[in-house]
């Protein structure tokens, strides 16, 4: 197949209702800077590693049930990452287990969640 019907993502929307705070957040856990900033939008450099940009969009409800889509983060320290989620205002959710696989459900300050496991 070509790739002349197929789309590319360019970045997953996170609503929320704080924009700015909530990419204070993101972007000290995966390293993105402002590209564009629009008065209830902001979009992202791309993530390290891809061409994915996380984007930040205001809206006024909250949070009430699980996400349908979420991120999920690697890396070499899982228990040091979550330590610096918590103590930048996210929360950890849940601890999973499947065979040798593992995983932490967290969520971000405005209760989006996203998992991190170890990254090999």
């Amino acid at each position: 197949m070509t790739d002349a019907g197929l789309a590319r993502v360019g970045a997953i929307m996170i609503d929320c209702h704080d924009p700015i705070s909530l990419f204070e957040f993101w972007s000290k856990i995966v390293g993105v800077e402002v590209e564009h900033h629009f008065p209830a939008y902001i979009f992202t450099t791309t993530l390290p590693g891809n061409n994915i940009r996380l984007a930040f969009q205001q809206v006024p409800e909250d949070k009430v049930v699980k996400n349908r889509l979420h991120l999920d983060l690697a890396h070499t320290d899982p228990e040091a990452f979550i330590a610096r989620v918590e103590a930048l205002g996210g929360s950890r959710v849940e601890d999973h287990q499947m065979a040798e696989f593992s995983w932490t459900v967290l969520a971000d300050p405005e209760g989006n969640e996203f998992c991190v496991t170890l990254e090999h």
